[in-house]
């Protein structure tokens, strides 16, 4: 039953977003996501790693076949392509061949199963198009802030991040320095956020084959539920971005061509008119809200995913500050937003208590808190940057701590291992 309401309301979530999205004449998520069964996919890449993820369900020999299929029926559209000499001039030319096994799972699920095992493979399904259509519904969110908020508000931002220093140009500046290396091996990283997440997700559902059953909670449901209420905040605080609001990417609508060579100014914040197309999706950073989430899922997983997770997460938030996609509270609040809905969740998966209430009631505060006064009080924040760069910093430091500390408490503690007796011996 639960399984079966959450579907009714993803659904009708999902056709609300579409009559939406079509109102401004813009292409919905279920739209896009069926054209992608037959014209080339915006990523390939997102797609073979979704039936990655449907995969968890299968048996070795079941995935081997899986994989097949998918390379097969790939290498069929490119020739049809090739001999119809319909080159692919947008996005990638495969990853038709996996959203067809992922549909074709779901096909042989009500057909050829029944009981448990139908819906073990129904939610590997599931969970497979969950990572595709959170993507689809992520771009569509994206299109409509632009559409629906002509006003963006990046002066009151920027102003108010003189008191970390303005990161944004600073590590603009250090990216520009390594040339075009440093900037398409930051790209790779910040574009391919959701196949390292696959990866870590992977490791945490390695056993769902055998023991028949997911886990209680894992990756996944940190992502998409951050993918579903980021861009609800987009609505109510529009940013676009350094790069954007004061570089040359703005064009015209640009406040000034600064980014990031000059750091703009600390007083008279206002806001500005800006383009129909570009998003407003700074506030909170979500590749910095993901990519915290890799980070603490891949915690406590081999020592080589340790590594991976720190990497991507640095790497992410080199990327995000240096192309001028976000400002520095913008890092700083995707970081408190994870940490709250990672705790949320973690709270509804093993019972409510004092300890998980405080912690979700704590943290909310303190990112509405930053949102209020990046706001409403930039220019004070820019005159005493030696007050509120600290606050901000020791805001955040104090949400990870609190997190650290009563997960800890969570944890379940190894059992006391039994000392033998000793017993005299005879001589």
């Amino acid at each position: 039953m639960l399984w079966a309401a959450a579907g009714v309301v993803g659904l009708g979530f999902l056709v609300a977003l579409e009559i939406a999205a079509r109102h401004y004449g813009l292409p919905g998520p279920i739209a896009a996501q069926a054209r992608e069964v037959i014209f080339a996919p915006a990523s390939g890449f997102l797609l073979y790693a979704s039936m990655g993820l449907m995969m968890v369900v299968l048996t070795w020999r079941q995935r081997f076949i899986a994989i097949g299929t998918a390379i097969g029926i790939d290498l069929v559209i490119l020739l049809v392509r090739w001999v119809a000499d319909a080159p692919v001039t947008h996005g990638h030319p495969f990853g038709n061949g996996a959203l067809w096994v992922i549909l074709g799972c779901a096909v042989i699920a009500v057909t050829r199963r029944t009981g448990a095992e139908r819906l073990l493979l129904l939610k590997g399904v599931g969970l497979g198009l969950l990572l595709v259509t959170g993507r689809k519904t992520g771009d569509t969110w994206l299109l409509i802030t632009s559409k629906t908020r002509p006003l963006v508000i990046d002066q009151y931002v920027a102003t108010a991040d003189h008191a970390l220093g303005n990161p944004s140009w600073l590590v603009g500046r250090m990216v520009r320095a390594t040339g075009s290396f440093g900037e398409v091996f930051l790209d790779s990283v910040y574009t391919q956020l959701a196949v390292a997440a696959v990866v870590v997700a992977l490791y945490q559902l390695r056993n769902v084959s055998a023991e028949r059953r997911f886990p209680a909670h894992h990756l996944v449901r940190t992502f998409l539920v951050i993918g579903l209420l980021g861009p609800a905040i987009y609505m109510i605080y529009p940013v676009v971005g350094p790069v954007f609001a004061f570089g040359a990417d703005g064009g015209h609508w640009a406040a000034a061509n600064l980014w990031p060579d000059t750091l703009p100014p600390r007083s008279g914040p206002h806001h500005m008119p800006f383009d129909d197309f570009t998003p407003r999706n700074c506030m909170p950073s979500l590749h910095t809200a993901w990519a915290t989430t890799i980070f603490i899922h891949s915690r406590k997983g081999p020592r080589l995913l340790r590594y991976a997770g720190t990497f991507w997460l640095i790497a992410t938030l080199a990327a995000t500050l240096g192309f001028g996609y976000h400002y520095g509270i913008d890092i700083i609040t995707g970081v408190i937003f994870t940490i709250t809905i990672e705790t949320a969740l973690r709270s509804l998966e093993r019972g409510w208590d004092r300890s998980g209430i405080q912690l979700v009631a704590y943290g909310s505060t303190v990112f509405a808190a930053i949102l209020v006064a990046a706001r409403w009080l930039p220019t004070q924040m820019a005159a005493h940057a030696w007050l509120f760069g600290p606050l901000l910093i020791g805001a955040m430091v104090s949400v990870i701590y609190a997190y650290v500390r009563t997960t800890r408490q969570w944890d379940p503690k190894p059992a006391p291992v039994r000392q033998p007796e000793l017993r005299p011996e005879l001589v």
